[in-house]
């Protein structure tokens, strides 16, 4: 059987002084300009877009002609170049949702530097705790040692490491290793159950089996006042056509910072949640959500403005507090590890749907109690309940599938065909 070659991620967090802490800021605010002056020579060339070949030529020009330019390793502004030409390969595809690729504003794009050769990385365990990995004009640095790379111990799985990118987040930085294991083409079958999953707010994740998966508030009750203290205090320091002050930067910190916490929080039940899901059920059954025009808002136009704008706010909040996408995309790679699939089925009607007689009537539920209005049927218990079911009894109208090879792709983004 001819071995599957699977990338995945590994994120470890550095442990740096303020020196390197410097550099590393550095290096990506030089990546951010490289970026924003390659979008400017790519798009505003005599109305012609650029050829790579062109682009190289100029960033081996810059290097010499800007000092602050050799800042970047080379090898870094290379990935800034093939990073760019990406965005723009996933713009014009069809079957891609990114967006046309624009400037980078100083203090609203992620900071961020890419190592694309694993061999700059001289990666080695120092204890049980910590390794040590070198990093270009930086130095030597110590991460958190949290779980096996492949090729490096011997309880690590079969592969090697590709490169890594460093991010910075509201606790510092961070480095994302890029890894590829080897692995069967086609994983034993999984002898689980079938299961159906409602996503929601109210109840986060409810299953076909009569069970869900809660979770209380990402932040405690002191962290939540001391939030809206912080953004009440951040309001009233912010000046309109006035630049941020130290004051406010410093504020703004404080925010980002507590908003990590509660997303950190999130991944890490959303990790747990999946891991256990994906190992007890062979094949998960979810709903085709288009979460982005879900969340969109609701103040329209001045000539036609929206209604309950603010209640739209907050369901947008809470629904991506919740991480629906993020679920689905966990649950997609861990299901095919374990030799399961995950399959997504059409989502209109299944809430208001009876399961047992399929009678359906929108005044059948309310709130989370559903009461099916069929008077032959008369069912009653939870509606998230009822709704999962629905979605598991769906899952022969297959919109698409991850972790069978032969689930079909989604019918609604496909190109169009041509006439």
């Amino acid at each position: 059987m001819e071995p599957e070659k699977r990338a995945r991620a590994h994120i470890a967090r550095l442990d740096l002084d303020k020196r390197q802490s410097a550099v590393l800021d550095g290096q990506a605010h030089t990546a951010r300009a490289l970026w924003n002056l390659l979008h400017e020579y790519f798009t505003f060339r005599q109305g012609r877009f650029a050829s790579l070949k062109q682009c190289d030529e100029a960033i081996r020009a810059a290097r010499h002609e800007i000092e602050w330019m050799k800042e970047l390793p080379a090898q870094a502004a290379q990935a800034v170049l093939k990073t760019y030409r990406q965005a723009w390969a996933n713009f014009f595809n069809p079957d891609h949702p990114a967006k046309r690729p624009t400037f980078k504003g100083r203090f609203r794009s992620r900071m961020a530097v890419d190592i694309p050769q694993a061999r700059d990385l001289q990666i080695k365990r120092v204890n049980r705790r910590w390794g040590a990995v070198s990093l270009p004009k930086v130095g030597r640095v110590r991460f958190r040692w949290t779980k096996d790379l492949p090729g490096l111990t011997k309880d690590a799985p079969a592969g090697r490491i590709t490169g890594a990118r460093l991010v910075k987040d509201a606790f510092g930085w961070q480095i994302v290793f890029r890894t590829q294991t080897t692995a069967a083409v086609l994983a034993p079958a999984h002898p689980g159950p079938v299961v159906g999953i409602d996503r929601g707010i109210t109840v986060a994740l409810a299953l076909s089996d009569g069970t869900t998966r809660e979770h209380g508030p990402w932040l405690t009750g002191g962290e939540r006042e001391r939030l809206r203290r912080l953004e009440k205090k951040a309001a009233r320091r912010r000046a309109p056509g006035q630049p941020a002050s130290h004051r406010l930067i410093r504020t703004y910190a404080q925010i980002a910072r507590l908003r990590a916490t509660a997303k950190r929080r999130a991944v890490d039940w959303q990790h747990q949640t999946t891991t256990e899901l994906a190992e007890v059920f062979s094949m998960v059954v979810v709903e085709d959500l288009h979460i982005t025009n879900m969340v969109r808002s609701a103040k329209g136009t001045i000539e036609q403005p929206g209604r309950n704008v603010a209640q739209k706010a907050g369901l947008n909040r809470a629904i991506t507090g919740e991480g629906w996408g993020r679920t689905v995309t966990l649950l997609g790679y861990k299901t095919a590890d374990r030799g399961g699939q995950v399959i997504k089925v059409p989502a209109p009607g299944t809430s208001i749907t009876c399961h047992r007689c399929g009678h359906r009537d929108a005044t059948s539920r309310n709130g989370i109690r559903f009461a099916c209005s069929n008077p032959v049927c008369a069912w009653t218990g939870h509606a998230d309940t009822n709704a999962a079911i629905n979605i598991r009894n769906a899952a022969g109208t297959v919109v698409s599938g991850r972790g069978d090879l032969g689930a079909a792709r989604s019918v609604k983004r496909q190109p169009p065909r041509a006439a």
